[in-house]
């Protein structure tokens, strides 16, 4: 439901200061909005929504009939109208996009609820032509919900009612929020002994289990700054033997606990209140001051946000012979200045700062020895801290945190005071203000409780800048972020951080870069081999970034790479132990081309394999896991009941299959290699015929032993120009990695490419010797390049590595140094592709040609259906000319929609009686024969426009939606122009010269329709459609066949004509030129035990 803001009270809607006090609109066509009196970043606009609300979207205009709107804000919540929460989009983002008329309505749906009754939305851009203006719309709905208070000393039990069997599955849910930092939240007692207790220390969530009297363990820490003064949700569920715990919109799972609970007692040592989902008649008993209602001290925050951030006070009681100023503080900055002022008659100075986690005091005075005090440590923990300095009779003391131990103390000779103003956090930019000087890094952080003289400051009359004055202060809120939780360290990296960035400490871990992703060790002792190493022991990562870890082994260069088990014998069964675990073990086995163990049994009257009446006498287990059994020997196939012997018929006995089963009285044996890597390793043997008189045997397992890498020597070579190879879409939202060899005699060309509505991610030759590694995850398009001393197009083999995680992209190219590019603070951090992942499909235009496909009935329903309001189209172009059509789409009702290389532009007519609408980007050139990438998409009246390098965002006022879709051809339209604006069907006849590639319009493909299936797909063709790759120039077209293979079946064997030739090795090549060999993209997923998406290919000829 929408909740009109329109329909409120006037005391339900306040700001700052405003032009017209109604604010409110449905968005009719009407007067109204609010337009504060000076258009800065310290307005905003609150509503009172009257009762707690579950808050699901927003939507916003300009104020009617004028030229003032906001064009990106913010948007805070309270529950009190005090202690602002700032809403972050993914975790750290926090602006909103506005509007870019007056009249047009944006809407943002929030990506997670929120439960408050205040919103307040604080412009932080606006048109530069007119001023802030606002209409607001908020849409929700009434949340109810009983609540308790608790104060530090009392506690409430809950008796579950007696079950008669144990419930598979049980839950216990409940938000609250506290000021402390620590104590009891819930606790919950079972049978035999066994309890759940979660308690809060230092703002983070612990679960703690108790397995009868005596042992006791902290099962899992979830969540931080959980003490904000704010409500989080925490839920624990127990399933079978497993338990689930969630704060907020994290989650862990604990295994292997199983708790019987015939009670919960909510028992607290502190402070909070708590929403619980039961009637407030179901407790039956309490003990200490509950109440069921929520009454809370307000503590006003303030947050320094930059280096420009500062308060200035006045000194209110100037006659005092002495000073005392008191605040808190909370920071992850080692440095910063809190506080400084000057002594009387500019004879000094006094800094109160942050420096190595400690609290720092420094006095200057002309001619006097400087004064230094220091108390505390580690007071960059996040945690709020007190700092109080005191000056007086002779005394000057500083206390940390109201400890003792924490203080120290000086007497100086002379009276440390000011009757001047002081300073917080930092000073102004002035550069003539010689009031105050801070040789020390600004404080970024929060603080609140200030005191001058034992009087509070009001920090609301600071807002209303009726005491002081303040810049770059959000006021009302604390808004610090725990950018380590959850920690984007990977491999066990430890997380710290600033204010503004986490930093990954990987020492120790065997991985490296911004993250902890990238391993710093081969996957294969080929690899290592590749690159020239001898033999040795070297730690291999059989899955580079994933989860696996690095273990020694050794690698003989010009054998095998070798596994040492280690026997356990028995009188006839025995086991075998290997040093790599388990999941190592069977890495390495699907890694190597091949595996082998040698298995060997010498027998003298012992039989070995068959007894007369045909049943296996001895028999082995092997394989993942705990194995299979197996009755087959070295040499034979498995199944067979067979040895080596048998298959080259010179058994000793011909009756039998294996030598030792001819019971002979002389010395004999069976032999051989298991090489079925299915089958191994060998876990364990199982000998049956020992007993009998005379029987006598010995055995022999040797190690395991793989060699070769599918990855490194898995080739596929692109002999056309328009080769390409596809793979499911590339999931690695948050971090990725992609490897590959190489070699072309191209000067330039696309290696790989993974689109998304509006995110990609690309690789590519950018000339003959320069790499291009470039990515787009919400921020805008982000670049990477490395270039090389020499050309990369000389047809041998090179190197690229390139990883893109949260922190930042690097880019590797052989052996030269890695470039890194930082990515946006508070940006997004997601990478969302949907389409597969192209190594690629393109074709050349000349003037007469074009491509139409004919949307089939069936086709049409089922866009309509699914996207009547949005269209989602993207395509790469190299061309010189200008104007050129490069598509257009059109309806049976003359309903149509076109890009047009005029200065780029976008038309859209979604109502035949109407004109179009020209959506033009600001980029003044595409026509230079460079590739460009255009993404377009539309949801309802909102069109998004994506230009390779530049990102344009126009928001049109169109209701009408796209209701029947006929065709879309590929540039120029080969349809009736009757009814076609006259300068669009100028441009179409003028024709298109140039490359078309990765046409995409929903899910239709229409150019590689036309390519790779023109008989059975509804395309046609007029005029030469040459294939070609848009990574060439003019010159390096030529007449070819466009080719596709796709790695669902087989990578070995003969292809057809115009395939890429797998595991050949070949010097010719097209398409981007040469062999990319080792194609690797290794994907760590957000999730808490690490997912990973594998793909590997090594191609001959380019990629």
């Amino acid at each position: 439901m929408a909740l009109n803001t329109s329909e409120l009270p006037d005391e339900g809607i306040q700001s700052s200061v405003s032009l017209d006090k109604h604010a409110g609109s449905n968005f009719e066509v009407r007067a109204g909005g609010w337009s504060p009196l000076s258009s800065d970043r310290y307005q905003w606009l609150e509503v009172d929504l009257g009762g707690r609300t579950r808050i699901t979207a927003v939507a916003t205009q300009g104020r009617y009939g004028s030229s003032d709107w906001q064009t990106a804000y913010l948007l805070m919540f309270s529950d009190a109208g005090h202690n602002w929460k700032q809403y972050r989009q993914e975790g750290s983002i926090g602006a909103f996009a506005g509007n870019s008329n007056a009249d047009s309505v944006v809407q943002h749906k929030l990506q997670h609820q929120v439960i408050a009754r205040y919103v307040r939305l604080i412009p932080l851009n606006w048109n530069p032509n007119g001023r802030i203006g606002l209409r607001l719309e908020t849409y929700g709905c009434p949340y109810n919900s009983d609540v308790l208070s608790f104060n530090g000393q009392s506690s409430l039990i809950y008796r579950l009612t007696p079950r008669p069997r144990q419930m598979s599955s049980e839950s216990i849910s409940l938000k609250f929020k506290t000021l402390k930092n620590s104590g009891i939240l819930l606790h919950a007692e079972g049978q035999n002994g066994h309890s759940l207790t979660l308690e809060l220390e230092k703002g983070k969530l612990q679960l703690l289990i108790r397995k009868g009297t005596n042992l006791s363990r902290y099962l899992v820490t979830l969540g931080s700054l959980l003490d904000d003064q704010h409500w989080h949700h925490v839920a624990v569920e127990h399933h079978s033997n497993h338990l689930k715990l969630t704060v907020d919109k994290s989650t862990e799972w604990v295994l292997g606990t199983n708790l019987y609970s015939d009670m919960i007692i909510f028992y607290t040592h502190f402070s909070l209140f708590i929403y619980f989902p039961v009637s407030s008649s179901l407790f039956h008993l309490s003990q200490g001051n509950v109440t069921f209602s929520c009454s809370e001290p307000v503590f006003v925050a303030m947050t320094f946000t930059g280096p420009q951030s500062f308060l200035r006070l006045p000194r209110i009681d100037q006659s005092s012979l002495g000073i005392s100023v008191g605040l808190q503080f909370r920071t992850w900055n080692k440095a910063g200045l809190l506080l400084t002022f000057e002594l009387p008659n500019r004879e000094g100075r006094v800094w109160l700062y942050l420096s190595k986690a400690r609290a720092h005091l420094q006095i200057h005075k002309s001619g006097r020895a400087p004064l230094e005090l220091n108390a505390g440590s580690a007071l960059n923990d996040g945690q709020w801290h007190s700092v109080d300095l005191i000056s007086g009779g002779g005394r000057l003391t500083i206390t940390v945190d109201d400890d003792e131990g924490a203080s120290a103390h000086a007497s100086p000779s002379f009276l440390i005071t000011t009757g001047g103003h002081i300073f917080f956090g930092g000073c102004p930019a002035e550069e003539n203000s010689q009031e105050c000087l801070n040789p020390f890094k600004a404080f970024q952080g929060c603080m609140r409780l200030l005191t001058v003289d034992n009087r509070p400051v009001d920090l609301i009359k600071v807002q209303q800048r009726l005491i002081g004055n303040y810049s770059h202060l959000q006021i009302d809120m604390c808004g610090i972020i725990d950018r380590c939780s959850p920690s984007h360290c990977e491999h066990g990296g430890s997380c710290s951080q600033s204010w503004s960035t986490f930093h990954c400490n990987c020492s120790g871990t065997g991985y490296s870069g911004a993250t902890c992703h990238s391993s710093i060790y081969e996957q294969s002792c080929e690899a290592y081999k590749h690159k020239g190493n001898i033999s040795g022991y070297y730690y291999i990562d059989v899955d580079s970034s994933g989860p696996i870890k690095p273990q020694l082994l050794y690698c003989n260069m010009t054998d095998l790479t070798r596994v040492q088990p280690s026997p356990e014998v028995n009188t006839h069964v025995v086991h075998f132990e290997y040093a790599s675990d388990e999941e190592q073990l069977a890495a390495i086995i699907s890694l190597s081309e091949h595996c082998e163990q040698e298995i060997a049994y010498h027998c003298r009257k012992s039989r070995l394999l068959t007894s007369p009446e045909g049943s296996p006498l001895s028999w082995w287990v092997g394989g993942p896991g705990v194995g299979q059994m197996h009755t087959h020997w070295g040499g034979a196939p498995p199944g067979s009941q067979q040895c080596a012997c048998s298959l080259q018929n010179n058994c000793v006995d011909s009756r039998y299959h294996c030598n030792c089963d001819a019971d002979s009285n002389e010395w004999t044996n069976d032999s051989g290699l298991l090489t079925h890597k299915e089958t191994l390793p060998v876990r364990s043997l199982v000998l049956g015929d020992i007993q009998r008189p005379g029987s006598e045997s010995t055995y022999k397992v040797g190690p395991l032993r793989c060699h070769g890498d599918k990855n490194v020597w898995n080739a596929a070579f692109f002999d056309k120009e328009t080769s390409y190879l596809h793979f499911p879409t590339l999931h690695g939202e948050l971090s990725a990695d992609i490897s590959f060899l190489f070699k072309t005699t191209s000067s330039s060309g696309v290696f790989l490419e993974n689109l998304g509505i509006k995110d990609f991610i690309r690789i590519e030759l950018n000339s003959s010797n320069e790499v291009l590694f470039s990515f787009d995850v919400g921020n805008g398009p982000l670049e990477v390049s490395v270039k090389a001393g020499s050309p990369l197009n000389d047809n041998r083999w090179h190197r690229i590595q390139a990883e893109r995680n949260v922190k930042e992209a690097s880019l590797r190219l052989d052996e030269l140094p890695a470039v890194t590019q930082e990515a946006p603070a508070d940006g997004h951090i997601h990478l969302q592709l949907n389409s597969q992942l192209f190594i690629e499909v393109s074709a050349s235009f000349k003037s007469e040609t074009s491509v139409t496909y004919a949307f089939k009935e069936q086709m049409v329903n089922e866009l309509n259906r699914s996207s009547s309001s949005t269209e989602n189209v993207s395509l790469s172009f190299r061309t010189s000319q200008s104007p050129a059509l490069l598509l257009y789409v059109s309806s049976y009702h003359r309903e149509y929609f076109a890009v047009l290389l005029n200065k780029l532009e976008v038309r859209y007519r979604l109502d035949s009686s109407k004109d179009a609408e020209i959506l033009r980007s600001k980029v003044k050139n595409l026509a230079d024969r460079q590739l460009h990438v255009i993404t377009i998409s539309r949801l309802a009246d909102v069109v998004s426009m994506q230009v390779t390098h530049v990102q344009t965002k126009i928001i049109t006022i169109l209701t009408v939606h796209f209701i029947k879709h006929h065709s879309l051809c590929a540039c120029p339209f080969s349809i009736d122009s009757e009814g076609l604006d006259p300068d669009l069907a100028q441009i179409a006849s003028l024709g298109f010269t140039g490359c078309l590639s990765a046409v995409l319009f929903n899910s239709i493909s229409p150019l590689k329709a036309a390519l790779l299936h023109p008989k059975t797909s509804p395309v046609t063709v007029t005029g030469p459609l040459i294939q070609s790759i848009c990574g060439f120039t003019s010159a390096n077209l030529s007449h070819a066949t466009e080719t596709t293979h796709h790695l669902s079946g087989k990578r070995s064997g003969s292809v057809g004509t115009g395939q890429p030739l797998v595991n050949a090795i070949r010097s010719d090549s097209a398409l981007i030129g040469g062999t990319v060999a080792a194609t690797c993209f290794n994907v760590a997923l957000p999730l808490s035990s690490i997912m990973r998406q594998k793909l590997c290919t090594k191609p001959t000829g380019i990629m």
